[in-house]
């Protein structure tokens, strides 16, 4: 059950209040005063519960007759033409009506997002079967600050919003798909030649870990669809593979570690610059690798599957 949101009384202290005032015999006046409401709302609740009410719940606010609601017939009229991947304003210029009243109509209905017009798209989940087969790779742009910024002072502070001007900082991520195992940097560009270092880089960290890296996806990213990026996956033979345009999710794993990344690091504490927080950035990692429990591998640490922890 769902209280509003102004409720002074839950349910049991409003069957608390009836019950002092008709079996203890308390006054409306004392009542309400030891609950803190008005004498008329101690009335209420008791009139309630004599009229057969004993559940004293919350009653929904919406009338119960709106004369000039749209008429069912419309309503159905206005949902064929949304299947058919009509837009609001369409169906209005259609059928003479106010482009707001469809937009109510198509709210009600559950069918104001395009998205909702088909069957829910069910979950592709995968999981590569050894190390390295596959590499979520991801970026992501940290705004740099020599104070802490809204996120800790609030919006209201004068000067919360001082930081603009001191640049970015460019998380680059590489997160293995079978064992979750993350390697991560922290440049000044997103260009191909800082990303193709950090994939150097990366490959030659994973070998160490006895992993060999077979593939890689990333984004469309313009570090990632250069020539410069194709030249380098070859020289290491590395298969590239590439999300589909404005289709984050199939590269979830990168997404949902920055995420992490996010909450437990880079948001996690109040850092009092931003050198201070990416020197927080390797001790995270090492954290993250081989001690944090990871809920997708039976809570047990993204390290415990690899070669050298067999």
């Amino acid at each position: 059950m769902k209280l509003h949101g102004n409720a002074k009384l839950t349910p049991v202290q409003r069957r608390l209040l009836v019950s002092r005032v008709l079996e203890e015999h308390w006054t409306y006046a004392d009542a309400a005063e030891a609950f803190g409401v008005h004498e008329r709302t101690a009335y209420r609740w008791v009139r309630r519960w004599k009229d057969g009410d004993h559940e004293l719940a919350d009653r929904p606010s919406a009338p119960k007759r709106v004369p000039r609601r749209t008429s069912v017939k419309v309503e159905r009229l206005i949902e064929t033409l949304r299947r058919t991947r009509m837009t609001a304003p369409k169906i209005a210029a259609k059928l003479r009506m106010a482009v707001s009243t469809v937009c109510a109509v198509l709210v009600r209905l559950g069918l104001n997002r395009l998205s909702r017009l088909g069957p829910p798209e069910p979950p592709n989940r995968y999981v590569r079967r050894r190390p390295g087969e596959l590499i979520h790779m991801d970026i992501k742009q940290l705004g740099r600050f020599v104070r802490p910024g809204h996120r800790v002072t609030g919006r209201s502070v004068k000067g919360a919003y001082a930081q603009r001007g001191h640049g970015w900082d460019y998380v680059h991520v590489a997160i293995d798909d079978y064992s979750r195992v993350a390697y991560v940097e922290i440049l000044d560009t997103q260009t191909s030649a800082d990303a193709i270092a950090f994939l150097e880089r990366a490959i030659t960290w994973f070998a160490e870990l006895g992993v060999r890296v077979r593939s890689v996806m990333s984004d469309n990213g313009s570090c990632y669809v250069s020539h410069d990026w194709a030249r380098a996956c070859r020289r290491h033979r590395i298969k590239h593979l590439r999300t589909r345009p404005n289709r984050p999710r199939t590269n979830g794993k990168a997404e949902r570690f920055i995420q992490t990344l996010q909450r437990e690091w880079a948001y996690a504490a109040v850092y009092q610059t931003s050198s201070h927080r990416n020197r927080a950035m390797h001790p995270w990692l090492r954290f993250y690798n081989h001690r944090r429990p990871h809920g997708s591998l039976g809570h047990q640490p993204p390290a415990s599957r690899l070669p050298a922890a067999a």
